[in-house]
């Protein structure tokens, strides 16, 4: 692996795996190695969509467990360690989830957390601490573009900021050019964010090859 891209949100259900996997496409397309890493996922057992692990790999064309351990899969929809103590399973601990992450020679990695930046991932840590103790190349937040997301944004942008010097994108899922209020939305917030702001799948996967070019010129000088 040469660059990791961490890909949170502003909360969850907004469409985090949807955009991670559609990048992975496009990134294939462009002739990029990617690999697919969601170190803990939860879900509810009786829903009949695809876990995210099988999401991502089949954008990677990984396996299952290559992007998410057997033993990292939670059954319960509740965050990963709160499904962990609902279940009588033993705390999942941040550097356990660091420890397991399968190693890869692709040229970047895309990796998952769960929910929102400050959900639970662990019981000592939670997404926001997870991309600070990585070797996190781009922080992706994924956003909705609607009521809201300005104040959403901000936040999470800003917490990724105080604690982790790294840039930061931020993709308006679902983004319509046709909606106003999505156009008010994003040009408030090109103007008033430190982070990128972007609106297509396009324009995340040239981020992320820019990104990943600048990690290949640090690592010859």
């Amino acid at each position: 692996m040469k660059t990791l891209v961490v890909v949170t949100g502003t909360g969850t259900e907004v469409g985090k795996t949807f955009v991670a996997a559609a990048t992975i496409a496009q990134l294939r397309k462009q002739s990029i190695t990617v690999a697919a890493r969601k170190p803990a996922q939860s879900f509810d057992p009786d829903d009949q969509h695809p876990h995210d692990s099988a999401v991502l790999s089949a954008a990677s064309g990984e396996t299952d467990t290559e992007v998410c351990p057997a033993n990292r899969r939670y059954p319960i929809a509740m965050a990963p360690p709160m499904a962990a103590d609902a279940l009588r399973l033993p705390p999942i601990l941040l550097q356990d989830l660091m420890n397991e992450i399968a190693a890869t020679s692709a040229d970047v990695m895309m990796l998952e957390g769960a929910g929102g930046l400050r959900s639970p991932l662990a019981h000592d840590g939670d997404g926001l601490d997870l991309m600070t103790q990585l070797p996190t190349a781009l922080a992706v937040v994924v956003a909705d573009a609607g009521l809201g997301t300005i104040n959403a944004v901000t936040l999470t942008v800003d917490a990724i900021r105080l604690h982790c010097r790294v840039p930061i994108a931020v993709i308006l899922n679902r983004y319509n050019p046709a909606d106003s209020l999505h156009v008010a939305n994003r040009v408030y917030l090109q103007h008033h964010s430190p982070a990128r702001i972007l609106t297509t799948i396009a324009e995340l996967a040239i981020e992320i090859i820019n990104v990943h070019r600048e990690s290949l010129r640090n690592d010859q000088r």
